[in-house]
């Protein structure tokens, strides 16, 4: 008797035990981080996805009889060509900077991500004031070869999708370029010593090596391309988003455009998971790194040369063109429009920038080490769900916010009336904080996919052995992987601090009272058609978005 139940006091502190170590495998810090982020972006995708509820049956018949099939189809080429323009933009300067030797090189490698700082919509409307039927370069064409001479039309969909792959490129070419440069000279020893020659080679080693990075910087171009308002509606280029803000402003209808923008988040989570499928059986580490000039590959006279002309050229069209007109205009209504106001929307861009790009820097990082440390589905696809945001526009991501935000303080004000008879006012509606809110599930996207590709550099091996010495959690993580992935980080900050500095509709919408920004300010002169007076807030938009991305670059080369 006695025997049986020492038996059994023996059983329970282990069956205890094993309870215990399964709940804290499953429920470890690291996973309930990940969770944590991903409720913030599940409920503003399920405020959307709710929408079902109430249908709007005359409205999709209305879409289905008129614009829908159309919808597909622009949507389809825009993806298309701006994907394709992108990455082959982006992969042929980031070759050229970080392997070759050719005229202007030191210079193109950090000025090719200035256009970084140029929005699409800013870059659009300067565009089409340049191209233009009554702008001043058809102007000039009629006065030197007669009215009848031909020009392309420029309001077409080879011309927003060149404009949007010259505003995007910069996001395949830096993750791009950080992959080329630690590859080393190794990898093309490598390949021609197998027989390759340096076409082939780049080809069958350098290109493949680098496709995480391609992959992230494409998956980027792809959801903003998706997301993207400002500059296709200055074309009158009908996609999802125009049709979801038409179904928005001119049917007055919510639960419309909420189900486009589900169909817009489904299509941008196929794209994200066949990306995933892509590479989850790949692994990439670093295999050295380029460093002297004297190690990079030197090109030919006509081939250097013709790698400065297009560098060159590319950089005029993407930049420095449309900051000369910009600075034109600017210098014309100067006078008459400056005032101390522009300070305050610099300063209000400038805190919203800072702050949101500190904040998603910081959950990214604890979001790709989770994916790291839990390697398991669940986690996988905690971690996936993040960066769903992306694809939202900002329109309906800021009612996706706003709506359980406002639930929410309605619900603590009748609480403090009710239970304690006292009266408080909206605590997070007409915040700051609700902006911040917003751009962290907007743009996790971009944060997480510059630090997620910087962890692959480390290998398990790494970690294992750090284990082996005895670190633990937040020690492998501040010893080991924050020196590894500190370009990453900052690549990430410099990212999402360009981008929430361009973002327009969840600064419209959810500011506070007062609380403009420059993108306000352009987004109320261009709908009024004023593009001479939006070139002031633009061009110091523009040039407030230099020194992140010149730090960058110089962080980079270092």
């Amino acid at each position: 008797m006695n025997h049986s139940n020492a038996e059994t006091l023996q059983e329970a502190p282990a069956e205890g035990a094993s309870r215990t170590f399964f709940i804290s495998r499953i429920f470890n810090g690291w996973r309930l981080s990940a969770f944590a982020v991903a409720v913030l972006v599940l409920v503003p995708l399920a405020v959307i996805f709710a929408s079902w509820v109430y249908p709007t049956k005359e409205i999709w018949t209305h879409l289905l009889e008129t614009v829908l099939s159309s919808l597909l189809v622009n949507t389809f080429w825009l993806v298309l060509g701006v994907g394709s323009g992108t990455v082959l933009l982006g992969v042929t300067f980031a070759w050229l900077t970080a392997v070759c030797e050719y005229p202007g090189r030191r210079f193109f490698s950090w000025s090719l991500l200035l256009p970084l700082a140029m929005p699409t919509y800013v870059l659009a409307f300067v565009s089409l004031g340049l191209l233009d039927y009554s702008g001043p370069v058809q102007t000039q064409f009629r006065q030197w070869f007669g009215r009848g001479v031909w020009f392309p039309d420029f309001r077409s969909t080879g011309g927003v999708v060149l404009v949007m792959s010259l505003a995007f490129y910069p996001y395949v070419y830096l993750l791009t370029k950080n992959a080329f440069m630690t590859q080393g000279r190794r990898a093309l020893e490598a390949a021609q010593s197998l027989g390759h020659g340096r076409v082939r080679g780049f080809f069958s080693v350098a290109l493949p090596m680098a496709r995480p990075w391609i992959a992230g910087g494409a998956t980027l171009v792809l959801m903003e391309t998706l997301a993207d308002f400002g500059a296709v509606s200055i074309f009158n280029f009908d996609t999802f988003t125009t049709a979801i803000y038409k179904a928005w402003f001119s049917f007055f209808s919510l639960p419309a455009a909420a189900q486009l923008s589900s169909v817009l988040v489904l299509i941008v989570s196929i794209l994200i998971f066949l990306e995933r499928r892509m590479r989850s059986r790949m692994r990439f580490t670093q295999s050295g790194r380029m460093q002297a000039s004297s190690e990079r590959i030197h090109l030919g006279p006509v081939a250097r040369w013709a790698a400065f002309g297009l560098s060159a050229f590319i950089l005029s069209i993407a930049f420095i063109i449309p900051v000369i007109q910009l600075f034109v205009w600017s210098l014309e209504i100067y006078h008459g429009e400056f005032s101390t106001r522009y300070f305050d929307w610099l300063a209000h861009s400038l805190i919203l920038g800072f702050s949101g790009a500190l904040i998603i820097c910081l959950l990214a990082l604890i979001l790709a080490y989770a994916r790291r440390r839990n390697p398991d589905p669940l986690t996988q696809a905690l971690v996936r769900t993040t960066t769903l945001g992306y694809a939202l526009p900002g329109t309906v991501l800021a009612v996706g916010i706003f709506i359980p935000i406002a639930a929410l303080d309605n619900w603590i004000i009748a609480f403090f009336r009710n239970v304690f008879d006292v009266r408080v006012g909206a605590l997070l509606n007409g915040t700051v904080a609700i902006m911040l809110i917003a751009f962290t599930v907007r743009f996790m996207a971009a944060g997480f996919n510059s630090i997620d590709s910087a962890m692959h550099r480390v290998t398990p091996s790494i970690d294992e052995a750090a284990r082996l010495m005895g670190l633990k959690g937040l020690s492998i993580l501040r010893r080991i992987h924050l020196p590894v992935v500190r370009g990453g980080l900052l690549t990430a900050a410099a990212l999402v601090f360009v981008d929430i500095m361009k973002e327009m509709p969840i600064t419209l919408m959810t500011r506070p009272f007062g609380w403009d920004t420059l993108s306000v300010k352009i987004f109320e002169l261009t709908s009024e058609g004023e593009w001479e007076r939006a070139a002031l807030p633009a061009i110091i938009l523009v040039l407030s978005g230099l020194l992140p991305i010149i730090l960058l670059v110089k962080s980079s080369e270092k």
